[in-house]
């Protein structure tokens, strides 16, 4: 326990006095994020905020994780550093993204087939169980890039992205705690750490972005995260720490930026464009459209996936297929509740 506390307090206060260096050095080097009709920002801002970030949870996994755990940890580390790379070099000097994806697909495969980060059963989830290795291997491969890319693409007004990465990580973390994975739990915390640090940056009027360095980052983090607690809980089944309907209450805790992602790209593939094709259209850009703040977005689908945690733990004991059955409904109803009042607004002008 003592070292879990350490390594939070760790990556805290180390975040939280590295970022006001960062902000100094972006703005000596000009290293800001540009304003421009995709943004919902109109000054210039440093956006190194993840480097801060990598350099809190980093150094508070090496120093409090106990030596016999370490070892076990070697195979993340090194996905987080090719992570934070290509993330650094894209906020300094943008990469192509056939480039990015490369070093999320690297980062991938060593979690799958060395940290033995992998999805191999469903658990019910459509009537599917346990999967072959191959599709388990392509589908977790698959998970893992796109709920990195999930993050980073609410990665849109302050405070969001973070907030999320920051929920996910306590609860998930606390989880690890009690059922005696140290490891994973200082994983959790020190991420959580260094998040709390730099939302203190961050929320408005942010002094800086975390950039791709730090919602790549954070991604990679929760991917890891949720895809060793779908593992472990999976084989707790006896015990009083199991969770039922573990899957759906983990995407639960993730629905923000799950949702959003495959939301999106639906609408940019109806409206004929690319799914990766830049727009306006994500929730937290309906909301700022609505007149709300960067901080007021980011209170209420902060709130609104607290909500969807709460659900998903309370009817946890329901049938999974229902359980998931009843997310997604309640996510199409919040949303088309969204675009009414956004479409309501927009014809008025």
């Amino acid at each position: 326990m003592y070292n879990i506390i350490l390594a939070f307090i760790t990556a805290f206060l180390l975040t939280y006095r590295v970022i006001p260096a960062i902000v100094s050095i972006a703005k000596k080097k000009k290293l800001y994020d540009e304003p421009n009709h995709r943004k919902s920002h109109e000054e210039v801002v440093p956006r190194l905020g993840g480097i801060g970030i990598f350099a809190g949870l980093l150094f508070s996994i090496i120093l409090w994780t106990p030596f016999n755990f370490l070892g076990d940890l070697q195979y993340i580390l090194s996905a987080f550093i090719i992570i934070f790379l290509i993330g650094a070099k894209d906020d300094i000097d943008p990469v192509i993204p056939i480039k990015k994806a490369g070093a999320q697909f690297v980062a991938a495969l060593i979690l799958v087939f060395k940290a033995n980060v992998i999805i191999t059963d469903f658990h019910g989830i459509l009537g599917i169980h346990e999967i072959p290795f191959l599709y388990s291997v392509l589908f977790s491969l698959f998970v893992i890039i796109a709920i990195i890319n999930a993050f980073n693409l609410i990665d849109g007004v302050n405070g969001l992205a973070g907030s999320v990465a920051l929920l996910t990580s306590i609860i998930l973390g606390f989880w690890f705690y009690k059922i005696d994975r140290i490891e994973l739990a200082i994983v959790a915390f020190s991420t959580a750490g260094s998040i709390i640090a730099f939302l203190k940056y961050n929320f408005s009027p942010a002094s800086i972005f975390m950039g791709d360095t730090g919602s790549l980052l954070l991604g990679l983090v929760s991917a890891i995260l949720a895809i060793k607690f779908i593992d472990i809980n999976a084989s707790l089944i006896n015990s009083s720490y199991h969770i039922s309907s573990g899957t759906v209450f983990v995407i639960a805790i993730m629905i923000l930026p799950i949702f959003d992602t495959i939301r999106i790209m639906i609408l940019r593939i109806l409206n004929g464009k690319s799914p990766f094709h830049p727009d306006k259209k994500h929730l937290h850009h309906l909301l700022l459209d609505l007149g709300l703040s960067h901080m007021q977005v980011t209170m209420v689908l902060t709130g609104v996936n607290i909500l969807f945690v709460l659900i998903a733990y309370y009817f946890r004991n329901l049938d999974i297929n229902l359980l998931l059955l009843i997310i997604i409904g309640l996510l199409l109803i919040l949303t088309g509740i969204l675009n009414f009042i956004h479409k309501r607004k927009q014809n008025r002008k």
